[in-house]
Protein backbone atom coordinates (compact mmCIF):
# COMPACT_ATOMS: atom_id res chain seq x y z
CA UNK A 1 0.00 0.00 0.00
CA UNK A 2 1.26 3.44 -0.94
CA UNK A 3 0.36 6.72 0.71
CA UNK A 4 -0.18 9.51 -1.81
CA UNK A 5 1.03 12.97 -0.87
CA UNK A 6 -1.81 14.87 0.80
CA UNK A 7 -4.29 11.97 0.51
CA UNK A 8 -6.44 10.42 3.24
CA UNK A 9 -6.11 6.98 1.70
CA UNK A 10 -3.65 4.28 0.74
CA UNK A 11 -3.43 2.80 -2.76
CA UNK A 12 -2.42 -0.76 -3.60
CA UNK A 13 0.35 -0.75 -6.21
CA UNK A 14 -0.75 -4.20 -7.44
CA UNK A 15 -4.54 -3.92 -7.85
CA UNK A 16 -4.89 -0.10 -7.54
CA UNK A 17 -7.64 -0.41 -4.94
CA UNK A 18 -8.00 2.48 -2.52
CA UNK A 19 -8.19 1.93 1.23
CA UNK A 20 -9.52 4.56 3.65
CA UNK A 21 -8.52 3.71 7.25
CA UNK A 22 -11.28 4.14 9.83
CA UNK A 23 -11.27 7.23 12.02
CA UNK A 24 -10.37 6.66 15.67
CA UNK A 25 -12.10 8.24 18.70
CA UNK A 26 -10.20 11.50 18.04
CA UNK A 27 -11.50 11.65 14.45
CA UNK A 28 -8.00 10.84 13.17
CA UNK A 29 -7.29 8.46 10.28
CA UNK A 30 -3.91 6.83 10.98
CA UNK A 31 -2.27 6.33 7.58
CA UNK A 32 1.18 4.85 8.31
CA UNK A 33 4.50 5.29 10.05
CA UNK A 34 6.48 8.51 9.76
CA UNK A 35 9.83 6.88 10.48
CA UNK A 36 11.79 10.13 10.78
CA UNK A 37 9.66 11.68 13.54
CA UNK A 38 9.56 10.66 17.19
CA UNK A 39 6.89 11.78 19.67
CA UNK A 40 8.34 14.48 21.92
CA UNK A 41 6.34 13.10 24.88
CA UNK A 42 6.70 9.35 24.82
CA UNK A 43 9.50 8.82 22.28
CA UNK A 44 7.63 6.43 19.94
CA UNK A 45 7.37 6.89 16.17
CA UNK A 46 4.75 9.38 15.03
CA UNK A 47 2.33 8.17 12.39
CA UNK A 48 1.22 9.90 9.21
CA UNK A 49 -2.43 10.74 9.80
CA UNK A 50 -5.32 12.87 8.62
CA UNK A 51 -7.84 14.93 10.58
CA UNK A 52 -10.81 16.50 8.76
CA UNK A 53 -8.87 16.26 5.51
CA UNK A 54 -5.66 17.83 6.87
CA UNK A 55 -2.41 15.84 7.10
CA UNK A 56 -0.81 15.72 10.54
CA UNK A 57 1.60 13.49 12.47
CA UNK A 58 -0.04 11.60 15.32
CA UNK A 59 1.17 9.59 18.29
CA UNK A 60 -0.87 6.42 18.75
CA UNK A 61 0.48 6.09 22.30
CA UNK A 62 -0.24 9.50 23.92
CA UNK A 63 -2.54 10.73 21.10
CA UNK A 64 -0.63 14.01 20.68
CA UNK A 65 -0.54 15.83 17.33
CA UNK A 66 2.23 17.56 15.38
CA UNK A 67 0.61 20.14 13.10
CA UNK A 68 2.18 22.49 10.53
CA UNK A 69 1.63 26.11 11.55
CA UNK A 70 0.38 26.98 8.04
CA UNK A 71 -2.68 24.74 8.46
CA UNK A 72 -3.24 25.18 12.21
CA UNK A 73 -5.93 27.91 12.04
CA UNK A 74 -7.75 26.22 9.14
CA UNK A 75 -7.69 22.91 11.01
CA UNK A 76 -9.25 24.53 14.09
CA UNK A 77 -12.02 25.99 11.92
CA UNK A 78 -12.60 22.63 10.21
CA UNK A 79 -12.87 20.82 13.56
CA UNK A 80 -15.11 23.60 14.88
CA UNK A 81 -17.36 23.42 11.81
CA UNK A 82 -17.91 19.70 12.23
CA UNK A 83 -19.62 20.07 15.62
CA UNK A 84 -21.39 23.41 15.79
CA UNK A 85 -22.63 24.30 19.25
CA UNK A 86 -20.63 21.60 21.05
CA UNK A 87 -18.83 23.90 23.50
CA UNK A 88 -16.51 22.12 25.91
CA UNK A 89 -16.48 23.44 29.50
CA UNK A 90 -13.13 25.11 30.08
CA UNK A 91 -10.91 24.63 33.09
CA UNK A 92 -8.00 26.99 33.60
CA UNK A 93 -4.70 25.98 32.02
CA UNK A 94 -2.18 24.30 34.30
CA UNK A 95 0.78 26.72 34.64
CA UNK A 96 2.94 23.70 35.57
CA UNK A 97 2.78 22.64 31.92
CA UNK A 98 4.97 25.64 31.07
CA UNK A 99 7.90 23.89 32.79
CA UNK A 100 8.13 21.04 30.33
CA UNK A 101 10.90 20.85 27.79
CA UNK A 102 10.09 19.03 24.56
CA UNK A 103 12.41 18.45 21.62
CA UNK A 104 11.11 19.20 18.13
CA UNK A 105 10.53 15.98 16.15
CA UNK A 106 11.97 17.74 13.04
CA UNK A 107 15.16 19.48 14.20
CA UNK A 108 15.57 17.92 17.69
CA UNK A 109 16.06 21.37 19.25
CA UNK A 110 14.03 22.63 22.21
CA UNK A 111 10.47 23.69 21.49
CA UNK A 112 8.92 26.85 22.98
CA UNK A 113 6.15 26.05 25.46
CA UNK A 114 3.57 28.78 26.07
CA UNK A 115 -0.10 29.60 26.54
CA UNK A 116 -2.07 29.51 23.29
CA UNK A 117 -3.21 33.06 22.49
CA UNK A 118 -6.70 31.98 21.42
CA UNK A 119 -9.57 30.33 23.32
CA UNK A 120 -9.43 27.07 25.23
CA UNK A 121 -7.02 27.78 28.12
CA UNK A 122 -4.37 25.62 26.46
CA UNK A 123 -0.61 25.32 26.81
CA UNK A 124 1.08 24.19 23.61
CA UNK A 125 4.63 23.79 22.31
CA UNK A 126 5.93 25.00 18.99
CA UNK A 127 9.09 25.15 16.93
CA UNK A 128 9.33 28.37 14.92
CA UNK A 129 12.38 26.98 13.07
CA UNK A 130 10.40 24.07 11.68
CA UNK A 131 7.02 25.84 11.64
CA UNK A 132 5.18 23.17 13.68
CA UNK A 133 2.90 23.07 16.74
CA UNK A 134 2.64 20.18 19.22
CA UNK A 135 -0.69 19.66 20.95
CA UNK A 136 -1.27 17.07 23.64
CA UNK A 137 -4.37 14.88 23.46
CA UNK A 138 -7.64 16.81 23.65
CA UNK A 139 -6.15 20.28 23.28
CA UNK A 140 -7.20 20.81 19.67
CA UNK A 141 -10.79 19.97 20.68
CA UNK A 142 -10.56 22.40 23.61
CA UNK A 143 -9.41 25.18 21.29
CA UNK A 144 -11.97 24.39 18.59
CA UNK A 145 -14.95 24.12 20.93
CA UNK A 146 -14.17 26.82 23.47
CA UNK A 147 -16.23 29.96 23.67
CA UNK A 148 -14.33 32.60 21.70
CA UNK A 149 -15.13 36.18 22.67
CA UNK A 150 -13.60 37.54 19.46
CA UNK A 151 -15.54 35.14 17.24
CA UNK A 152 -18.74 35.54 19.23
CA UNK A 153 -18.39 39.34 19.24
CA UNK A 154 -17.85 39.37 15.48
CA UNK A 155 -21.04 37.35 14.99
CA UNK A 156 -23.06 39.83 17.11
CA UNK A 157 -22.02 42.83 15.02
CA UNK A 158 -23.30 41.39 11.72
Amino acid sequence: MRLESGAESLTCDYCHSVYFPDKNDDGVRVLGAAADYICPNCRVALMDASLVGTRIHYCTHCRGMLIDMEVFAALIEAVRGGQEGAEIPQAPADPGELDRHLLCPHCHQGMDTHFYAGPGHVVLSDCERCNVDWLDHGKLERIAHAADALRDGADDSQ
